[in-house]
């Protein structure tokens, strides 16, 4: 297992997912202990493209992006200290038992919190949450595949 990783920024993060803007939906990696867990943040800007329709005048990010949040945290997670991670996608296969417990907005800085469940060779298992300001926004398991480009 690999060391206790300090705080990382985007171009760290950049290197591993394969994800883009408007898609990427992490700014900063503020702890991970591989192999166990991670804590990432989002800082969500009034600019973000969802919010022109989400809602018009009440602008809420939407919960499905709350669980792509977690789902692109657990990929870190997974594959950072990879030899063979350009070779490798994370695929979303499940999301169970998702809450949503209150609206992410523009100004709120959002926190990935993510703990492995259980890991078989390519498969899974994760519990996710987001938060913002210490209060919990979010919550769902994940299921994840890992397969080759």
């Amino acid at each position: 297992m690999s060391e206790k990783v300090q705080e990382r920024g985007i171009g760290w993060i950049l290197s591993i997912l394969p994800h883009r803007y408007p898609f990427l939906l992490m700014d900063r990696v503020h702890e991970m202990e591989p192999g166990v867990r991670i804590r990432a943040s989002k800082n969500v800007s009034i600019n973000e493209p969802f919010f022109g329709g989400h809602f018009p005048g009440h602008p809420v990010m939407p919960g499905v992006l709350l669980v792509e949040g977690m789902a692109q945290a657990a990929g870190i997670l997974l594959i950072h200290d990879r030899p063979d991670r350009d070779s490798q996608l994370i695929y979303l296969t499940g999301v169970e038992n998702a809450r949503f417990r209150r609206p992410v907005m523009p100004g709120d800085q959002v926190f990935f919190e993510v703990e492995i469940i259980r890991l078989r060779r390519s498969f899974c298992k994760f519990s996710g949450r987001a938060v913002v300001d210490g209060e919990l926004a979010a919550e769902a398991v994940l299921l994840s595949a890992m397969v080759d480009r």
